[in-house]
């Protein structure tokens, strides 16, 4: 019952976006966030480049912040955790080709600074 609960967030994010004009262009990155790469996600069960660039891209952002910070069940996932978990889950929830641009890009340039 909580995970239907939880898997709305996707579609409340959606209609709050679409009812801002600013932001209407952003409802379906919001919409489709948790889709995953092989096609397991929801809301739609999009696969592959069906889903949005931004989406996929948020995809893998989100879940490593979700990993990697504190959550009341659990202490956050150290960095090394974290992406090892992302590049295990390339190819299947994830983008693979996102996750190594993320990984290369994002997480090894902000250890450098």
């Amino acid at each position: 019952m909580v995970w239907v609960i939880m898997k709305k967030h996707t579609i409340n994010g959606y209609h709050i976006l679409r009812s801002a004009d600013k932001y209407s262009k952003l409802a379906e990155y919001a919409l489709t966030h948790h889709e995953r790469w092989d096609g397991n996600g929801y809301p739609n069960g999009l696969k592959g480049e069906d889903i949005p660039l931004f989406s996929r891209i948020i995809c893998i952002s989100d879940a490593f912040e979700a990993m990697t910070a504190d959550r009341p069940y659990r202490k956050a996932l150290s960095q090394n955790v974290a992406v090892e978990e992302l590049y295990r889950c390339a190819g299947s929830q994830f983008d693979a080709a996102l996750v190594e641009i993320f990984v290369k890009e994002i997480i090894q340039e902000d250890t450098k600074n």
